[in-house]
């Protein structure tokens, strides 16, 4: 199955293509293509058939690509069996059409291919009833309707649902993925952070004092008619710790730098929003988002926070709802940065991002808003989860503990 997989969808057409092909032309040179006794073919005028199935095999070739029209235009060489009579190979050709017209035709596709052929079946055995009055033959009707599309009805929307099911977790496992990354990344920027303070704290101050303690010994020996090697040796000494604090200066400045070198040393502002929504996309997500700031320029702390917020909310709807569309807007009014993040929930969903007893992610969001001043909210709505921020365009921080 891996090695057919890895094939490209037009040979693997090919091959399916083919394979009737030969599977329909045993059964005719077999004699066990007729659908009924009445209908049975000489062997010696089996060229009709041949070219019939053929038409209806070359057909198969499209079925991935406008599985719709392939369908269609298979209604042709089965309706030229049918003048002919009907015969089995051509008509499990049509199966593996009506199949495909399930499995690869959009979610609309399907469902009109679905009711159109219930209601089609319906109206068949309806006519049959009506031209011949014999409740039999519209029961046959029924069971060769249930045979030939009722199988490939129910095997393609079996077939789809699996597939729509795994491409889900597919997407949940990227979205997982891009999730514990982004953790990584930050305790890997928290840990350089903490390296960097430690190695100033250790270092630095003893360089500094070798350099002013070195700079105050060469004024103090200035004009002293000391030797000028020892003044000499302190000029090297001080030189030597004033580089050498520039050097510290440069390390701490690598152990802070990420190792992405698309990504700036700058905190996160909403400029770069279009950064976070692609890489929402490249998790499986549908990301609309509005930005309409206007001449308004928001203080940086404010800037900031919007952005942290924003954030924080993709990434929540990546851990509960991945896969769902997610609708951010951000405008501001007359005294307010106005911040909105609204994603589907699930059929079934995942726990809300406030089930999680730390709920880590919402106290970071209310913090970030508290302490400029602003207020937060958040919460499911009407089959949806929202997150709504008011941030004041002039940063007003709070005390800490402040109630609101």
């Amino acid at each position: 199955m891996g090695r057919w997989s890895a094939l490209p969808a037009t040979t693997r057409d090919v091959i399916v293509a083919g394979a009737w092909f030969v599977f329909g032309a045993l059964l005719y040179l077999a004699g066990f293509h007729m659908m009924f006794t009445s209908n049975d073919t000489p062997a010696d005028s089996l060229g009709p058939r041949f070219a019939v199935l053929a038409l209806a095999c070359s057909v198969l070739l499209v079925r991935r690509r406008a599985p719709i029209t392939a369908m269609v235009v298979g209604l042709a060489p089965l309706a030229m069996d049918l003048s002919l009579g009907p015969t089995l190979p051509v008509w499990l050709v049509y199966t593996d059409l009506i199949y495909a017209a399930v499995v690869y035709g959009t979610r609309r596709q399907m469902q009109g291919a679905v009711v159109a052929w219930l209601t089609l079946s319906a109206i068949a055995a309806g006519v049959v009833l009506a031209v011949s009055g014999d409740w039999h033959l519209m029961a046959l009707a029924l069971v060769l309707a249930a045979a030939f599309v009722g199988t490939s009805l129910w095997w393609g929307l079996t077939v789809r649902a699996h597939k729509e099911s795994a491409e889900s977790e597919r997407a949940r496992v990227r979205a997982l993925s891009l999730v514990a990354e982004l953790d990584r990344r930050a305790a890997v920027a928290d840990e350089r952070k903490a390296m960097a303070r430690d190695l100033h704290d250790v270092i630095a101050g003893h360089l500094s004092a070798i350099a002013l303690q070195s700079e105050a010994a060469l004024g103090t020996l200035d004009g002293a008619g000391v030797d000028p090697r020892l003044a000499e040796v302190l000029g090297a000494i001080r030189s030597n710790s004033v580089g050498a604090l520039q050097e510290m200066r440069t390390m701490i400045g690598l152990l802070r730098r990420d190792d992405d070198p698309d990504q700036t040393a700058a905190p996160g502002r909403l400029a770069q929003l279009p950064r976070l929504e692609t890489a929402a996309r490249q998790a499986g997500m549908r990301v609309r988002f509005r930005v309409d700031l206007g001449e308004t320029a928001p203080a940086g702390a404010v800037d900031q926070a919007a952005y942290r917020i924003i954030q924080e909310a993709v990434t929540n709807v990546m851990k509960h709802a991945p896969g769902q569309e997610v609708d951010i807007d951000v405008h501001a009014e007359s005294t307010a940065l106005v911040l909105t993040v609204r994603n589907t929930l699930p059929a079934r969903p995942a726990t809300f991002p406030g089930d999680d007893p730390a709920q880590r992610g919402l106290t970071n969001m209310r913090e970030r808003a508290a302490a400029l001043g602003g207020t937060f909210r958040a919460g499911p709505e009407s089959g949806a989860w929202w997150v709504r921020a008011r941030l004041p365009l002039t940063a007003v921080p709070q005390p800490a503990g402040d109630p609101r």
